[in-house]
């Protein structure tokens, strides 16, 4: 049956919310330090329907404003907490911080008592026709289940004899998050501080971080960084002064590089990562330098360098070049490749953005490009050059190292990942998901925590996305998800044909994304899904919207053509959502066909595969997923269950890069 609607004696709070604490009536119109003072808006009381109400509804509403005044008393507490010279808003993300630590600390639901009335109390159902219902809290306050450690979110082993281990990349979750290589370098960095080692992140001080997400941020020295300039049409070296600023990002040590004047120089300077005017090329190469030179001012001597795809592949050829006889001698240098779609490539001339020309790696055993052998100008390939100057090289999950050694994903490069010297250091790791950000039994993005032994949440947060997307509201229709950048990888064709054939099946389909395909899905919602009450086309992206879509789907589609690992269908697996994938890369490591997996032991088997990239292949494994949901409905909550269980943290992957990093 379908979740029952609020009580009509009480009607959802109408002011605007950006924040959990102000969503139960207190709304900041200003606050001090922004000069327009600060006004205060409390909870109108219930209306009253027509009929008479009786003594037990009077008792209720009398029950519900005493709490409702508590309520607000504590908020205008808050409020009044505002520092000197705090603005508004900054008061706001210090107080949702607060909000969520409070959520963290409040006692879990016994899995007795997460029974749906219990869930459904306190839940701030979207209104009709709702603007980003996402962007306000989905609960009055939180209400955490237990049974969440079950996918691998305990405390890790510690290891004896801890490492210490520099990573070096241009993204970081949560704050520097474009695609899944920031989720990775934060998984990573946390599991394994959290085994014992010593961990740090070095990466770009775009400006458009929000600072206030960075703990104990703070500036650590100025140093004078090698760096060609274009001169009168002609590259010449000399230094460019650069900031090192330090702070925690998501709990991890993070040093933090930029120019130390932007108005003279406007590298890592825009509105988004990857959104600047100043060209990408020049800016990681600067950052290579930059990190390299940092750690030999600084006197730091780690063991391990990891080094994030193209963008600090060019540290690896530096190191060796110019730093391991210079004081810099200890470390020793991993590459992770997360995708090798993009490689990095550089005109000679180009590179000298690190402070040294590239003629020293214009040969083929080097860095030269041998597509470009013979053209004018001949260039270097930063991904290759990484591979080669690197002591170890990994890349995201097993089948898809498979894929570049022997199959066509490594594209030109086949020839190297042939040669014995790069076989015997390449390795595939499989990537995990934070299981603490990522737990559907605490998260606070939910209408409803559930888990494994409490898993009735789930039915109320599907009804949730439900009615904020305009929706009919139905338990029992299948919620098919895609939540992914809309570019050619993803198998746009694939995706789209997906969204006819579930609704013809009588199902619904919700689309989060956005990206090259932009268009196509556009067109689809202002037209024939335009108010559709069984599709949703949102051609954007939303963080906290992502959240809720993964705990309402009842099917994930991961329809990739080709896929390094992927994290959606991890997520989608700890949601307890079923995941439709095409077999590649890491979707092939991480999905097993309920109907199809041989050789694979039944309890594995979690969710739907096809192979082919045509419409009949997808359809394949799309049409037994839908009828499974309808037809054999209690496998279906079976599998549901299993899936929430399957540990996808970073605890075994952890070890794993553990190892190879002890093997250098």
């Amino acid at each position: 049956a379908a979740v029952p609607a609020p009580s009509p004696l009480r009607r959802p709070c109408t002011m605007p919310a950006t924040h959990p604490t102000f969503a139960a009536g207190i709304h900041p119109h200003g606050g001090k330090g922004d000069g327009r003072g600060s006004s205060v808006r409390v909870h109108a009381p219930p209306e009253v329907v027509d009929a008479q109400p009786t003594v037990e509804q009077f008792e209720a509403m009398r029950l519900e404003m005493q709490a409702l005044r508590e309520e607000n008393e504590r908020l205008r507490a808050k409020l009044g907490e505002v520092s000197d010279g705090e603005s508004s808003r900054e008061a706001t993300k210090r107080v949702q911080k607060e909000w969520e630590a409070e959520a963290q600390a409040t006692p879990r639901i016994s899995v007795a008592e997460a029974t749906l009335e219990v869930l459904n109390e306190g839940i701030r159902w979207p209104r009709k026709d709702e603007q980003r219902f996402w962007d306000r809290a989905p609960r009055y306050e939180p209400r955490p289940v237990e049974g969440g450690q079950g996918a691998g979110g305990g405390a890790l082993e510690k290891d004896t004899n801890p490492l210490h281990i520099i990573h070096i990349t241009a993204e970081m979750a949560p704050i520097a998050k474009v695609g899944g290589l920031g989720d990775v370098v934060t998984g990573l960095a946390k599991s394994c501080m959290a085994r014992g080692h010593n961990v740090a992140v070095i990466m770009p001080f775009y400006s458009s971080l929000p600072t206030d997400q960075i703990e104990g941020l703070k500036h650590e020295r100025d140093i004078d960084v090698p760096k060609g300039f274009s001169w009168d049409g002609e590259f010449r070296i000399s230094s460019l002064r650069t900031s090192v600023y330090w702070g925690r990002i998501a709990g991890v040590p993070t040093y933090l590089l930029r120019p130390a004047n932007w108005d003279e120089c406007n590298i890592f300077k825009g509105g988004r990562i990857y959104g600047g005017s100043y060209d990408e090329r020049e800016a990681y190469l600067y950052m290579c330098r930059a990190a390299l030179e940092f750690l030999k001012e600084s006197g730091m001597q780690p063991d391990v360098l990891q080094l994030h795809d193209w963008h600090a592949a060019a540290t690896a050829l530096l190191y060796w070049e110019c730093y391991h006889n210079e004081g810099l001698s200890k470390p020793k240098v991993m590459l992770t490749i997360h995708n090798l779609e993009n490689t990095g490539e550089v005109r000679q001339d180009e590179f000298a953005a690190t402070g040294m020309y590239g003629e020293a790696f214009a040969t083929i055993d080097k860095a030269l490009d041998e597509r470009t052998i013979g053209h004018n100008p001949e260039r270097l390939n930063l991904m290759k050059g990484g591979i080669v100057f690197s002591n170890a090289v990994t890349t995201v999950s097993p089948t898809y190292a498979a894929e570049v050694k022997s199959g066509g994903a490594a594209g030109w490069l086949k020839g190297l990942f042939e040669k014995p010297e790069v076989k015997q250091k390449f390795f595939g790791i499989l990537n995990g998901i934070d299981a603490q950000e990522w737990d559907p039994a605490t998260d606070t993005l939910l209408a409803a925590n559930y888990s494994a032994a409490a898993p009735v949440g789930k039915r109320l947060c599907k009804e949730y996305l439900q009615r904020g997307l305009g929706l009919d509201i139905d338990p029992n229709r299948p919620l098919v998800a895609v939540v992914s950048r809309l570019v050619p990888q993803k198998g746009i064709h694939l995706i789209k044909s997906a969204v006819y054939r579930t609704v013809a099946a009588d199902g619904q389909f919700v689309l989060l994304g956005s990206g090259h395909a932009d268009g196509v899905f556009k067109g689809m919602a202002e037209s024939e899904f335009n108010g559709h009450p069984h599709c949703r086309l949102m051609v954007m992206y939303s963080e906290r919207l992502a959240h809720m879509i993964y705990a309402a789907a009842d099917i994930v589609l991961v329809p990739s053509m080709f896929e390094p690992c992927g994290l959606t269908q991890l997520i989608a697996l700890r949601y307890g959502a079923v995941p439709v994938v095409r077999a590649t890369g890491g979707l092939a490591d991480t999905v097993f066909d309920v109907d199809q997996a041989s050789g694979v032991d039944a309890a594995r088997r979690n969710g739907f595969s096809f192979g082919g990239s045509d419409e009949a292949s997808l359809f394949s494994a799309l049409d037994r997923a839908l009828a499974m949901y309808r037809e054999r409905r209690g496998e279906w909550e079976q599998l549901s269950l299993r899936n929430m269980q399957a540990n996808v943290s970073w605890s075994e992957s952890a070890k794993s890069y553990v190892d190879v990093y002890r093997r250098l």
